[in-house]
């Protein structure tokens, strides 16, 4: 039987099956009915491992629910603290950061690296050559810097994330732009400058807009939360079934 991982962000969810380590076809969701999403994946087909990365506690009613619908389930999220704290990530790190950071491990072994992830946060994460967290920071996404603007600033419009802009702004919306996209590219190349022997990694939904925009050699790897998953649950029934 394959294993149903599940990531449930802040704004949308993604799932694959998988069969060990080999992930299939995405699927993406992004809508208030999350559990009916799942239950639909599961309808035809029951996992031997439902594996969830929750940006929010699952209820104990959600836990009940996807239990059925599996052999085992794994969940890990504020309230199942256990599972990553095997893998020597600090407990402040949200779920799906370590699942990245325990892809990153196993795709760069024996390199250091820096990860950026690109979503509704902007997150830099640091691990040495073995594998051993180094620490990292936080600040806001992209699309949050321009919605922050707007509503903290009753003079200044919401602008979208621009195609192309100037490196100055000629008008209120390209000063917005190259404001915003200059100061996350000056942000990106700070961190790479100060770490300049790391294996620069990106994911996250802007990591392709960002990576085009940059000189230095890079990886972009999509679903490094899923592979993460694949790995913790692999771990998990290589040991437990």
């Amino acid at each position: 039987m394959a294993n149903l991982l599940i990531e449930v962000g802040n704004t949308a969810l993604k799932a694959a099956w998988a069969e060990g380590l080999t992930l299939g076809k995405t699927f993406r969701f992004q809508g208030e009915k999350v559990m009916d999403f799942i239950l639909s994946l599961t309808e035809k087909e029951k996992p031997e491992v439902m594996a969830v990365v929750s940006a929010n506690p699952v209820t104990p009613a959600e836990e009940a629910v996807l239990k059925a619908e599996c052999r085992h389930l794994m969940i890990l999220d504020s309230a199942h603290p256990d599972i990553l704290q095997r893998y020597g990530l600090p407990d402040y790190l949200s779920y799906d950061r370590a699942a990245s950071l325990m892809a990153v491990r196993y795709l760069f072994k024996g390199k250091p690296c820096t990860v950026f992830d690109f979503g509704t946060t902007l997150t830099v994460d640091l691990l040495d050559a073995d594998g051993f967290y180094r620490g990292g920071n936080v600040s806001p996404g992209c699309r949050t810097r321009f919605k922050a603007l707007s509503r903290y600033s009753k003079a200044l419009p919401l602008v979208n994330t621009p195609k192309t802009f100037p490196q100055e702004g000629t008008s209120l919306e390209t000063s917005i732009e190259s404001g915003v996209i200059s100061g996350i590219m000056f942000e990106i190349e700070g961190y790479i400058r100060r770490h300049p022997a790391n294996v620069v990694v990106f994911t996250g939904g802007d990591a392709t807009y960002f990576a085009k925009r940059m000189e230095q050699s890079l990886f972009i790897v999509g679903n490094l939360v899923l592979l993460g998953l694949a790995i913790i649950t692999d771990d998990y029934v290589e040991k437990n079934i």
